[in-house]
């Protein structure tokens, strides 16, 4: 029998009508038999994520002022899910649990983590499910790294003799048995471990879209979906911006070669979108998304002869070490290189980098250029088709947008571009149009 790990975000378990159809997709395929769950996300527009009402509650505490208001709204969710389920998952003597430990001036990472501990609590309890708290068995370093194997290890010992389990996602344990969070959307890097740990033919990740859309459908009206994507092709989407799966939850299924599939939970019909190492015949796409961010800054050197002088490159990039500033991309030419970072970076320091770098390269002048944003036009399918580049780069001149930056990597799976802040949503309606359209 194949074996089916599935997490379940904020959206899906934000109140008992959706923990009811988390449990109609869980009770339709008797596969899914580890389930993660995410702290209960926001019931309209004008709601509060219970993970931010639990970081409130923590500031409030420390501020010194009253916690009862946040810590009452948050009791009430859960207590009112509890009651619409008609489940005795212990949240009233959970809650007091919580209330002693703030007294005892309990760290942010755990008052974050209780979101979905409660939620693990309540869904595994309507599922009639085991509950297996993920602390303990989800292991983080000193340093605050996840240790992977132990962890691996851990959850599949522990999970070897359970048939069916809910687990809290976001978070695990530091040596100490301090509560330890992964950054916000954490919860799908949790799924993916889980689901490697069991050894899962697939990995569902259940959300409110119905898979991944080729580009922003706030720039874009209607954007077509992804129906196959690779987790190379993810990684280079996610980090330049697309938000559906955390950009580190690849990584354990990757490793197993289990596939992801992101689905609906409002529309557990739909196929979603597939995510794997190869995507092969009839699913192979020239493009399969277009995403990006504003507000990046060039930092140009030019100066002669640079191509013979040894050392330039590190020396450029030591000074921005030094400032704690990461880089993007760095094209280049013969004599000339720019150095691409996001502007949050910079703020109070580039006049004292810029001074740097005149005077350890030795440099006249150094340009700095801002207000710009990167555009990254990622595929596979690129590396197979000819004129792709002519392409690309036609229709942003046909949309009258001048190009500052091209950059494309040596696995040819993207083409980045540079454009000013102001054509950004215009790049990326003319890139979209040429492609998929």
């Amino acid at each position: 029998m194949a074996i089916i790990a599935a997490k379940f975000g904020g959206s899906s378990v934000a109140d008992a009508n959706q923990i009811r159809k988390v449990k109609s997709i869980i009770k339709g395929n008797p596969d899914r038999k580890y389930i993660v769950v995410s702290a209960p996300g926001k019931r309209c527009d004008d709601d509060t994520k219970i993970t931010d009402l639990l970081y409130r509650l923590k500031s409030e505490k420390e501020s010194g002022g009253s916690y009862a208001q946040t810590l009452g709204a948050i009791s009430e969710r859960f207590l009112g899910i509890e009651a619409d389920l008609e489940v005795s998952a212990g949240i009233a003597g959970e809650m007091e649990t919580i209330e002693s430990e703030i007294e005892k001036d309990a760290s942010e990472d755990y008052l974050a983590s209780r979101g979905e501990y409660l939620a693990a609590r309540l869904v595994a309890e309507f599922l009639g499910f085991d509950f297996v708290d993920a602390a303990g068995l989800v292991q983080f370093d000193e340093k605050g790294k996840l240790l992977s194997e132990e962890t691996n290890e851990a959850l599949r010992k522990e999970l070897a003799g359970r048939e069916n389990a809910v687990i809290p996602g976001f978070y695990g344990t530091m040596p100490d048995g301090g509560i330890k969070t992964f950054s916000r959307g954490g919860s799908d890097i949790s799924g993916a471990i889980v689901a490697r740990a069991v050894s899962a033919n697939m990995y569902e990740n259940w959300t409110d879209v119905s898979g991944i859309l080729m580009t922003d459908p706030r720039i874009v009206e209607n954007p077509k979906p992804i129906r196959h994507i690779t987790y190379g092709e993810l990684r280079e989407l996610s980090y330049m911006g697309a938000t559906v799966l955390h950009e580190s939850a690849v990584f354990p299924a990757r490793q197993a070669d289990i596939p992801i599939n992101i689905k609906n939970t409002n529309e557990p019909n739909h196929p979603g979108t597939i995510v794997s190492n190869t995507v092969k015949g009839e699913n192979f796409a020239i493009i399969s998304g277009i995403a990006g961010h504003k507000d990046f800054t060039f930092i140009t050197i030019t100066k002669p002869m640079m191509s013979e002088e040894v050392g330039i490159l590190r020396k450029a990039l030591a000074v921005l070490e030094r400032h704690d500033v990461s880089i993007e991309h760095i094209p280049g030419g013969v004599d000339t290189f720019s150095i691409v970072v996001a502007n949050r970076f910079l703020q109070g320091k580039a006049d004292t980098i810029v001074k740097e770098l005149r005077d350890e390269l030795d440099l006249d002048s150094v340009e700095v250029t801002g207000d710009v944003a990167i555009i990254a036009t990622v595929g596979n399918g690129m590396v197979r088709r000819k004129g792709v580049s002519a392409k690309l780069f036609t229709a942003l001149y046909k949309a009258g947008i001048n190009i500052r930056m091209i950059d494309q990597g040596s696995s040819e799976v993207n083409i980045i571009v540079g454009v000013d802040n102001s054509d950004f949503e215009a790049a990326i309606r003319a890139i979209y149009k040429a492609f998929a359209e």
